[in-house]
Parts: structure tokens; sequence; C-alpha cells
């Protein structure tokens, strides 16, 4: 992550690690920039409200997203968990940052991947009957 720089990616700021209850328990501590709302909870405002999301800031939130994404696979990584949940909106912006990169991959041709990867009703349908030669 630390090699990541776009404005549509959230940005770390910094990490640390911290042992944990056991002797050889090590956890990774990401501090990452505050971002304060998510694409699911803006859509559930909306559908609460029995209206739909304005088609300017789909347009807008998906021409973001189309660019992390371009950028990230321009540079061999595959996020593998793209859901609302896991994009970031700042409401005053506009603008929108893609965050969890903790199901991530840098692909390697040849290498085999896994399947059962990203949230189960978000996931492919080729992932669904097993594919493991993606991009």
């Amino acid at each position: 992550m630390r090699k990541l720089s776009h404005p549509n990616i959230v940005k770390l700021k910094y990490f640390f690690y911290s042992g944990g209850e056991k002797k050889d328990e090590l956890y990774l501590n990401l501090i990452l920039e505050y971002v304060p709302e998510t694409v699911y909870r803006v859509a559930r405002h909306y559908s609460k409200q029995r209206q739909s999301i304005p088609l300017i800031y789909v347009k807008l939130y998906m021409y973001q997203l189309f660019r992390a994404l371009a950028y990230i696979h321009g540079i061999g990584i595959c996020h593998r968990d793209i859901k609302p949940q896991n994009l970031l909106i700042d409401p005053e912006s506009g603008i929108l940052k893609l965050c969890d990169f903790g199901s991530a991959k840098y692909l390697v041709k040849g290498e085999p991947n896994v399947s059962y990867i990203c949230s189960r009703y978000y996931r492919a349908p080729e992932l669904i009957f097993g594919a493991t030669n993606y991009t």
C-alpha cells in the first residue's frame, strides 16, 4: 500500500506493528486518511428516502472508481473485493477513494489464483464457477 499514490485511492498515513496476547502474535496496524462516507451508506440513505441517487453523482463516482482501477491494474494489482462498502466518499468534495486492499494481489502470469476471493454477493460469475485465471 505504501507504493500506491493516486487521488482516488485511500492514503496510508502511517503503520506500526503490535504484539497480541500470545508470544508469537504480531499485528500490522494501518493508519489511513479519514474519509467519512461510503457508497453503501449513501445508497442506503437514498433508498430509505425512496429516491434514486442523482445520475450526476453516479457518473462522478463511477468515473473516479474507473480511474482508481486503471491505476492499480496498470501497475499489476488486482483489488479482488470491489463493493460499495470499500468505496469511500468525501461528501463535501465528492471525491471517491478505493480502500481495503486486504484481498489485493499482484497478478503474475502463470501463477494460479483462487476463485473464492471477494465478497460473495459481489463475486463475478466466472469466479462463482471456479475460474482461477483472471485479470
